[in-house]
């Protein structure tokens, strides 16, 4: 039994270790910076060049494929990043180097310029490759021998994600939508800088847990009953290399296409474009490599990791559609949703908006004091850099309501419905967390039917939400309800299919290969999120061509199918998954 795993159970928070919450408010402050920049880059992108807040005036097809391609970088670097950690500087440390990257990254962006712009963004892909599979991997180290507790441990620790998101798009976005966007992007950098010193603080608490690992031959490798090594072949080893090569240049090519006017992918094969052919090749290459590894696996170990494949399957269509958050759906609150509020309306919104505001960091605060009555005397220092952060919190919070109620009337910020999906996920997040852990525990199968199914229903209300707009419409004034219920109903979808993704993950996935193998659940998580910006990019030519309901119905249709698929390969999903709940 692993010493500083018991040591860490003793002293519990709301039901599970102190050092859950030190990584909640660390991955808080991750999120608070990804989120709130991601909220108000493709509206900083997209909005006139003129105005008291001028942007840079891209057309949406642009700001969309950066999106995109940053997106789906920010999932691919943490197969490097957790390869890294796993073999060479242990969890922890990937951890501060990458929050310090991501750090630099958000200060070059808050300068503004085109050059600082890319250059930002890449300090943040990098960061991200670092910090996102260490920080999950540091929580299975933890939960060593308590599985029945990871489910909730996780949704816990998801809650932490969305409080940083929701603290983030809600801030960064007022920021910079009403007052600059270089306070908005400057404003994640100075966060991610003190998460990063409060983690690094907080080192006594976790002892040896997610340090330098130290070197094993083979021979000194535990192996389980039943299972045995895989290493990688030399022909693995090519195919790595040429999936990887040809991965990353047909995602830097889609943005240098498209923005800078340099095609590197400018000729033909077998009838094929160049990036059409490309993306086949790499695509083959990784399925190829995948199944081959699969099936060298002892029959346990490969029925697990087929059933992870699957699941990693059904995770690109999610993410596919959930993600149209940061584009379509910014673009839909920006232009095409009725957002200026006058009289009584006025002042219902701001009512609502202090509520919505307050009563979440009120919560927070109070998991944050409850983290102090344990841990305040063996982690001092990062408690107070963690207590100065949250005063700064509530010092923005409150110039930010006192200049809402200032003015008459309002116009609610477009980055504002973005902060719904965190705040909801707040709401209901204790909720499963219960629910995960009663006797009424569902399959992982139902579980991602009902996360896709519920999905798709979100879109559907948009698809009636805009059915009035008419084809071609740059422009438009629809009910916020229909967006707000969007947001609902993609919440609860994602309660159910993503923090659980990560849980069944660690306990399908042999111990020595945890690391790897939640990088490599980023790839599928990075084609959804390339996926989704590629077709939210198509905005406008399908509401030119067809209509806005029209572009929504995709998005109701795929995910609702692929939820029927997940409840008819339940019981082959369990077969696979040999007692694993």
């Amino acid at each position: 039994m692993n010493t500083d795993v018991e040591n860490l159970f003793k002293d519990k928070v709301l039901g599970h270790p102190a050092g859950l919450f030190v990584l909640f408010f660390t991955e808080m402050w991750e999120r608070f910076s990804y989120y709130g920049m991601r909220a108000i880059l493709v509206i900083f992108l997209t909005a006139a060049i003129t105005g008291e807040n001028p942007g840079w005036a891209w057309s949406r097809e642009n700001a969309l494929s950066l999106l995109g391609t940053y997106a789906l970088l920010v999932y691919l670097t943490p197969i490097l990043g957790g390869y890294i950690a796993d073999k060479k500087i242990g969890y922890r440390m990937a951890v501060v180097i990458g929050a310090l990257l991501m750090t630099l990254g958000h200060a070059s962006m808050a300068l503004e310029t085109p050059t600082f712009l890319y250059i930002g963004i890449s300090f943040l892909i990098l960061g991200n490759g670092f910090f996102k599979p260490n920080m999950t991997s540091i929580i299975s180290q933890m939960y060593e021998g308590h599985d029945d507790k990871k489910d909730g441990a996780y949704t816990i620790f998801y809650m932490g994600v969305n409080a940083g998101a929701f603290l983030g798009i809600m801030l960064c976005g007022y920021l910079g939508e009403k007052v600059g966007w270089s306070f908005g992007f400057g404003l994640a950098g100075v966060f991610m800088f003190l998460g990063m010193l409060q983690f690094w603080f907080a080192k006594p608490i976790f002892g040896e847990i997610g340090d330098k690992p130290k070197a094993k031959t083979d021979e000194e490798i535990i192996i389980p009953k039943g299972d045995k090594l895989n290493p990688f072949t030399k022909l693995d080893k090519i195919l790595i290399v040429v999936f990887t090569i040809l991965s990353v240049v047909w995602i830097l090519n889609d943005p240098l296409s498209k923005i800078g006017n340099t095609n590197l992918l400018d000729f033909n094969a077998f009838g094929l474009t160049g990036s059409t052919f490309t993306i086949i090749v790499a695509v083959f290459s990784f399925l190829f490599l995948l199944v081959s590894r699969i099936i060298r696996y002892a029959p346990v170990i490969r029925d697990k990791m087929i059933a992870v494949s699957i699941f990693a399957f059904f995770t690109i269509f999610f993410w596919a559609s959930f993600e149209q958050a940061a584009g379509s759906l910014a673009i839909f609150a920006m232009d095409y949703t009725a957002r200026s509020l006058t009289g009584n309306s006025a002042l219902i919104f701001k009512i609502i908006d202090t509520v919505v505001t307050i009563v979440p960091l009120v919560i927070i605060s109070w998991v944050l004091y409850s983290l102090f009555i344990k841990t305040i005397k063996k982690i001092t220092l990062s408690n107070v850099i963690l207590g100065f952060s949250f005063v700064l919190i509530w010092i923005i919070v409150v110039y930010k309501l006192n200049r809402e109620f200032s003015n008459q009337d309002t116009e609610v910020p477009a980055t504002w419905f973005a902060i719904l999906n965190s705040l909801f996920i707040i709401m209901f997040a204790p909720l499963f967390s219960r629910w995960w852990e009663s006797k009424y525990n569902p399959s992982a199968a139902f579980k991602y039917a009902f996360g896709l199914i519920l999905l798709g229903l979100g879109f559907a209300f948009l698809v009636y939400g805009s059915s009035s707009i008419e084809q071609g419409a740059r422009v438009a004034q629809v009910s916020m309800i229909w967006l707000i219920m969007a947001y609902l109903f993609h919440t609860l979808g994602e309660l159910c299919l993503s923090p659980l993704g990560l849980s069944y993950l660690s306990k399908l996935v042999p111990a020595r290969m945890i690391a790897m193998m939640f990088g490599i659940w980023y790839i599928a998580i990075a084609i959804g999120n390339k996926t989704a910006h590629s077709l939210g990019g198509m905005i406008d030519d399908i509401t030119t061509n067809y209509s806005m309901s029209t572009f929504f119905l995709i998005f109701t249709i795929i995910p609702i199918g692929i939820g029927v698929l997940a409840i008819l390969l339940n019981p082959v999903l369990k077969k696979l998954m040999h007692g694993v709940r």
